[in-house]
């Protein structure tokens, strides 16, 4: 998933790409463009998007009237962002470069360029440690642009357990918690937690403003990923409103099994 130290999304892309129209990952996509919707520039932006996978919120962006560069290392999900692209209108692919390239290496992808809008979204917990990413992100962001980042929640780790009454599996992460902050997620992949303050203050000493940040996925963590979503519309968007409303509310949004950070840097925009 990156040039730097630490685990490979690897084995786990088949599954998840299975899983994207399962609750969990709809309730995770739109939980995290909704709340970066309420910070975003006027369109159109410039946008990059670092392990952009198959391409979720790339693609809503240019929807949105911005152009975006998409960095994707792993050619599966390439693969699957481009067959994404094919059912859209030829504005919208027009507005959208695939790259081939990951984190450690963003100055060749990107030729030295900066961006209103720059998304690192469910990659740093793939990395052995998240600085050298977030020095290279911060170095991407224009004046006055914004940072989009999604990582696991070392505070919310034993909430999954918990709701499915796994108490043994609560023990296991409330360790892991205090140590390493490893686990096995559920697609098969070790990962790594990190806590919203850290973060938080790696991005300040490279200069950025943290301007909010959200839990993603409080109420619904503990369903089984192959759960579906509601077959009733307004199950579903009533489901989503309390989700985001929890989200951006303590002390709930501090056990979300993610958490959404957006930092800006100062200047004006464009």
């Amino acid at each position: 998933m990156a040039c730097y130290e630490g685990g490979s999304f690897g084995g786990g892309i088949n599954p998840w790409l299975e899983r994207l129209g399962k609750l969990r990952n709809v309730v995770r996509q739109e939980l995290v463009a909704r709340q970066l919707a309420r910070h975003l520039p006027p369109s159109p932006a410039t946008v990059l998007d670092v392990g952009a996978g198959q391409g979720t919120q790339a693609v809503r962006l240019a929807q949105r009237g911005d152009r975006v560069v998409a960095i994707e290392p792993d050619r599966e999900m390439r693969a699957a962002f481009r067959e994404t692209l094919s059912g859209l209108s030829a504005e919208t692919m027009a507005r959208v470069s695939l790259v081939d390239g990951a984190l450690g290496e963003l100055a060749d992808a990107t030729r030295g360029d900066t961006f209103d809008v720059v998304c690192c979204q469910g990659v740093l917990m793939y990395l052995d440690d998240p600085a050298p990413a977030i020095a290279e992100l911060v170095a991407t962001v224009a004046p006055g642009g914004l940072l989009s980042l999604v990582a696991r929640n070392a505070d919310g780790m034993a909430l999954r357990p918990g709701l499915r009454g796994d108490w043994q599996g609560v023990q296991r992460m409330l360790d892991a918690a205090q140590h390493d902050r490893r686990y096995p997620n559920e697609i098969g992949v070790e990962a790594r937690a990190d806590r919203v303050d850290e973060i938080a203050s790696l991005v300040r000493s490279h200069g950025l403003e943290v301007e909010a940040w959200y839990g993603v996925r409080v109420l619904t963590d503990g369903v089984d990923a192959e759960t579906p979503v509601p077959n009733d519309p307004a199950e579903l968007a009533a489901l989503l409103d309390a989700e985001d409303r929890v989200g951006r509310t303590d002390p709930y949004r501090r056990v979300g099994t993610l958490f959404h950070l957006i930092a800006r840097r100062s200047g004006r925009v464009g």
